[in-house]
């Protein structure tokens, strides 16, 4: 999704040669995972933050294209809304002094683009959902200047038969809306994990992934609302679940399958059973067409990209000949801060490396709808949480995180051979989240209920806080 397209429109003969080869190339995948042609390289760790451009009164400043070509970095590129960027760090292997690099990179970076928006006039946030966008604002006009963007909200429409979206949330005061364009997904920024794995481990580290679902979202919630409308914790997710609700087709025993989605079932074999329900089961939404050899997976890989799992498998390139599959973990938002986002990045390879190599860990873990619901338990309750856990014991989140993951995430840093310090510090901040409650959609609330429902003042309480740089517990209401 991230490569521009020369075309909004498509014809039946579109949709039909698309199809035709991503059946070819999903086959030839099949054929490299079982030549073992994948890479088996190490663990390598990256990551995207998505942001809001705001105005001085924190209100949506709909200005990207300014900013970008005046920041003039291939890393930060446009995303849906033409107040929202993307951020990518590129990737590093997971050892020695990664994360303090990652810190470094990101911090650096993020520094420089807020010097540069407030020199335009603006402010750089990150955060979940901006608590001042308005329903008025995710409107076409503010879509980015890219045709894939265009595309996409045709080709969702054309497949809805012109059907507006309906948002339907319960939460404390509950939301019900309908929306005619796909600008709603604009409302929801995100902080997006990838962890490239070796292809012979990639299923253990993929079902780790979607087990540290409902913890990840719990311990990073930073979106309880939405419009003024108290929600989830994370009320991001089911936004984006509504906001893109295309399904695909029908399953006997799954019902419709959506286009946002935590998914079917764990992997039992290989990614090839994502790839496959990709093929099967979802209809292209931008069948554009590659004069590329087979070899480069173009349209499986585009494909891919509209298909948006919580948990994605992703397949790239090291080489021309040499592809590696990689997860995205998508639960988290943005925010509240650098510091924040990267002891939650530590927090999540540790634990994932950790369950991904227990050899005994699969056997206990809950059915798959079990799983499910303690995702969906986490985005709603965060920290209040109650999970079904390894052995399908009931637990309390913050117990969970504090005395069994936090644990393991140290072992799996140690096992990674993060040094002793970066472990240390980024982890310490995950010990001390839990201890105070205090994650950035607990703040929120403290801040709604001293202060008042004022989103504006909220805005601007939490983007000071985010400017000192400290992380979220240590923030003052």
């Amino acid at each position: 999704m991230g490569l521009e397209i020369e075309t909004t429109r498509f014809s039946a003969a579109d949709f039909r040669d698309f199809h035709r080869r991503l059946t070819v190339e999903t086959e030839l995948l099949a054929q490299w995972l079982e030549a073992g042609r994948c890479s088996d390289d190490a663990r390598v760790g990256g990551f995207e933050l998505e942001a809001w451009l705001v105005d001085r009164d924190f209100n949506p400043a709909p200005c990207n294209s300014r900013f970008l070509a005046a920041l003039g970095s291939e890393q930060v590129v446009p995303e849906l809304a033409k107040y929202n960027v993307e951020f990518n760090i590129t990737p590093r292997p997971l050892h020695g002094n990664a994360l303090a690099m990652f810190h470094a990179d990101l911090g650096g970076l993020w520094q420089r683009a807020c010097r540069l928006a407030d020199s335009l006039g603006y402010h750089l946030l990150m955060t979940g959902i901006l608590p001042t966008v308005t329903q008025a604002q995710l409107n076409l006009q503010n879509m980015s200047d890219q045709n894939r963007y265009r595309a996409l909200n045709e080709q969702v429409f054309a497949q809805r038969r012109g059907r507006p979206l309906h948002l339907d949330i319960p939460g404390r005061q509950p939301l019900h809306l309908a929306h005619p364009d796909v600008m709603l997904e604009a409302a929801a920024t995100s902080f997006q994990i990838h962890l490239q794995v070796p292809a012979g481990q990639f299923v253990r580290y993929f079902n780790s992934a979607l087990l540290l679902s409902g913890p990840m979202v719990a311990v990073s919630a930073n979106s309880p609302y939405l419009f003024s409308h108290d929600l989830w914790e994370e009320t991001r997710i089911p936004l984006f679940e509504q906001a893109v609700q295309v399904g695909g087709f029908a399953d006997a025993a799954q019902g419709p399958i959506r286009r946002v989605t935590f998914g079917a079932d764990y992997l039992q074999h290989n990614v090839l059973e994502c790839f496959r329900e990709n093929l099967l089961h979802y209809p292209a939404l931008l069948p554009i067409v590659y004069e590329q050899t087979p070899a480069a997976l173009a349209h499986l890989r585009l494909h891919n990209g509209t298909i948006w799992r919580w948990n994605r498998p992703l397949l790239g390139f090291d080489a021309p000949d040499r592809p590696h599959l990689r997860l995205e973990h998508r639960v988290m938002a943005g925010g509240p801060t650098v510091v924040d986002e990267i002891a939650n990045a530590a927090f999540f390879f540790g634990v994932a490396h950790a369950l991904a190599n227990e050899p005994q860990t699969a056997q206990r873990w809950p059915a798959f709808s079990t799983c499910r619901d303690n995702f969906y338990q986490g985005a709603r309750n965060g920290l209040q949480a109650q999970f079904t856990w390894l052995g399908e014991t009931r637990v309390k989140a913050r117990t969970l995180l504090a005395e069994h993951l936090l644990p393991l995430a140290r072992q799996g840093l140690h096992a990674l051979d993060i040094t002793a310090a970066d472990s240390e510090l980024y982890l310490d901040i995950i010990a001390r989240r839990l201890a105070s409650g205090q994650t950035g959609a607990a703040w929120q609330r403290a801040f709604v209920a001293r202060h008042g429902p004022d989103m504006a003042a909220l805005t601007a309480a939490y983007y000071t806080a985010q400017q000192s740089g400290r992380p979220v517990h240590e923030w003052p209401v």
